[in-house]
């Protein structure tokens, strides 16, 4: 299969809720060997956010966790420690987000963990960071979008700022793990070596908050809130149309000119008010009014046919119901279905030669593999 490119990689996983989970699901859907490794009550969290869809297990968790192994151990207990340490001498990576400062209490801090396994890739996942006066501080995705300046940037201007609806945070640590994972085992294919490597929710925040970062850096002041709208571009947002709203994205000057001609005003491509992205920007509370009333008698459909046509770009606002109902995400093949249960999950967004990798295994029982692991592991010694 071209989606097992990482077959007969070793991962152990000590990860919970979100963002650990997340790197090692990847890494599994790229085929390495992910054991994850839980606490003997009732393992990782997330196995309870939500109604079970399995015997121990959320949709949550099965979304987070399929082609993974699961290990119990006890990880106060010095016999377990000692299996944990022989699973870590046959593995390629280990990954945790634990909170900070439990894996240096377990004798399994980064600098000694390499040390006794220089081969190790060792991700570090924390929540404010490995330096600093808060590196002890654990963190969660909402405290990151309000510690990092997201929440005071998202939301309407005539409301309250707002959590983004997605964990990008949680998400986007688990991809930079990941990144950073797969290039140092890339480099250890030279040099023989491991690495140490540290993510943030932090440190992810800040670079997704980077753009308004930048800009009051740079004289810009600090970021309005625009609603579905853009703080540079213009128009470039959410329109009310006769029977819901719809998203134009008029990126630049000529799409600007195209989406004037489309609402029958000619006569904006050559208003002195309008002519650049910059003009358009400074008179945005003069614009985006008109904008609106030519938008509001029309329909979505025939709106967004017509600006299609003349290639403006252009989208309704789905609701969730009607993005799994669109043949673009039926023909993807992106909804996968876990074997032998009433449950679709969101399969990895890439493709390999034109293969997407498989949901082979779903989110395994808690300890389900213990036995078989340690077993294989004792034999080895």
């Amino acid at each position: 299969m071209t989606g097992m490119l990482l077959e007969g990689v070793k991962v152990i996983e000590l990860g919970q809720n979100l963002a650990g989970p997340f790197a090692g699901e990847i890494l599994a859907d790229l085929g390495a060997t992910v054991v994850k490794v839980e606490k003997p009550e009732g393992g990782d969290d997330a196995r309870r956010w939500g109604p079970p869809v399995s015997d121990d297990a959320s949709a949550a968790f099965h979304a987070m966790n399929r082609n993974k192994l699961s290990v119990v151990l006890d990880l106060t207990i010095a016999e377990d420690r000692q299996k944990l340490e022989r699973l870590i001498a046959e593995s390629d990576m280990l990954i945790h987000n634990l909170r900070p400062g439990v894996m240096h209490r377990l004798g399994l801090g980064p600098a000694e963990t390499t040390a006794r396994h220089p081969r190790l890739i060792y991700c570090d996942m924390g929540a404010f960071g490995h330096v600093g006066p808060l590196k002890d501080r654990p963190g969660y995705e909402p405290l990151m979008q309000a510690f990092s300046g997201l929440i005071s940037a998202n939301g309407h201007p005539d409301g309250p700022p707002a959590r983004l609806g997605a964990s990008v945070v949680d998400l986007g640590t688990g991809m930079w793990t990941v990144i950073g994972a797969l290039a140092a085992l890339f480099r250890r294919g030279t040099t023989g070596t491991g690495c140490v490597i540290n993510t943030s929710l932090f440190e992810t925040a800040l670079l997704w908050c980077g753009f308004h970062l930048v800009t009051y850096m740079t004289g810009g002041g600090l970021p309005v809130r625009h609603g579905t709208g853009h703080p540079l571009l213009v128009p470039y947002q959410a329109f009310e149309t006769a029977n819901g709203p719809l998203v134009i994205a008029a990126g630049n000057d000529r799409l600007f000119k195209r989406l004037a001609e489309v609402l029958g005003h000619p006569e904006w491509g050559t208003d002195p008010r309008f002519l650049t992205n910059e003009d358009r920007s400074r008179n945005r509370d003069v614009l985006l009014p008109m904008v609106a009333e030519a938008v509001a008698g029309c329909t979505k459909e025939d709106l967004s046919e017509r600006l299609e046509a003349a290639g403006m770009p252009c989208a309704p606002i789905h609701t969730v119901d009607e993005v799994l109902a669109h043949p673009q995400t039926q023909a993807l093949e992106i909804l996968q279905q876990a074997p032998g249960m009433d449950l679709r999950l969101v399969g990895m967004p890439i493709s390999f030669d034109g293969e997407r990798p498989a949901h082979r295994k779903n989110a395994p029982a808690l300890g389900e593999d213990t036995d078989d692991i340690f077993r294989v592991s004792k034999k080895g010694q």
